[in-house]
C-alpha cells in the first residue's frame, strides 16, 4: 500500500485508480466476477479521508460497506449518502466465524436479487475493508466468488491478481482446503461448512496478523510455493 504522501495513479497490481490524481489512487481494488458481483476492497477510511472514498463510492455505485476491523470513522457520514455500512468484525490474520459468513452471504445473495433482471441498470458495488485490505476483506470476497461458483485456486488466484499480497497462509489453506461450498441457504450449512474446517479450532492467540503462516497441506504446496516461495 502507498502513503498519504508518495502516491501513484498507475493501476498497479490491478487497483483501481480513481479519476483524478488521488493519495488514495492504489486503495481501492475492484473484483468483477459477473455484473451482478462486484465488490470493491480497500484499506480502512478516517474522519479525514473519508470524504475522498465516497467521491470513489459514487463513482462505482457502491452500496455497502462492509467493515470488518474496529471503526475508523463515523458511518453516519457514510450513510447520509445511501450508502450503508455493516459492521462484521473478527480477528486481525483470522479466518470469518459461521455468524460473520451467514450476514456477509445475506448482504451478498441481497444485493444480487435486487439488481438481476434489471436491463440497463448501472452495476451496485459491495465495498469491504479491513485495515490494510489485504487479508480479511478479500477473505470475505474469496467467499462470495467461490458460493457463485468459481474454484477455490481460482478465485484466490483472481483476487490476489487484482490485489497484491492479499491473504496469508491460514486464509489461502482455509480457502482452498477447509471451506466448503455452501449454495448458500441459511445459518445450518455455514455452520456445518465451519465445523468441518479443521481451522476452526485453531487458536487464533498464535496469530500475529495477516502475516502468521500456517503449514499447508500437501496438495497445495506447489500453489503456496509459487505464492509465497519457500519457507
Amino acid at each position: 500500500m502507498v502513503s498519504v504522501s508518495t502516491y501513484n495513479t498507475a493501476n498497479i497490481g490491478g487497483r483501481k485508480p480513481l479519476g483524478k490524481a488521488s493519495p488514495l489512487a492504489n486503495s481501492f481494488s475492484l473484483i468483477e466476477y459477473d455484473k451482478n458481483h462486484r465488490f470493491l476492497i480497500m484499506d480502512c477510511p478516517t474522519n479525514s479521508t473519508i470524504p475522498l472514498y465516497l467521491k470513489e463510492f459514487a463513482r462505482l455505485n457502491v452500496t455497502d460497506v462492509v467493515r470488518v476491523c474496529e471503526p475508523t470513522y463515523m458511518k453516519e457520514r457514510v450513510e447520509t449518502r445511501n450508502v450503508k455500512v455493516h459492521d462484521l468484525p473478527f480477528k486481525d490474520g483470522d479466518v470469518p466465524p459461521a455468524s460473520v459468513l451467514k450476514q456477509w452471504l445475506e448482504l451478498v445473495t441481497m444485493r444480487v436479487a435486487s439488481t438481476k433482471g434489471e436491463e440497463g441498470q448501472e452495476p451496485t458495488t459491495i465495498a469491504v475493508h479491513c485495515v490494510a485490505g489485504l487479508g480479511r476483506a478479500p477473505v470475505l470476497v474469496a467467499v462470495a466468488l467461490i458460493e457463485k461458483g468459481m474454484d477455490p485456486l481460482d478465485a484466490i488466484e483472481h483476487v490476489r491478481h487484482k490485489r497484491r499480497g492479499a491473504f496469508n497462509n491460514r486464509q489461502i489453506t482455509y480457502l482452498a482446503d477447509s471451506y466448503k461450498r455452501t449454495g448458500f441457504k441459511g445459518t445450518t450449512k455455514i455452520s456445518s461448512a465451519m465445523r468441518s474446517s479443521p481451522l476452526s479450532s485453531t487458536n487464533a492467540s498464535t496469530m500475529h496478523g495477516d502475516k502468521a503462516p500456517v503449514a499447508p497441506s500437501s496438495i497445495h504446496k506447489s500453489f503456496f510455493k509459487k505464492m509465497f516461495g519457500s519457507h
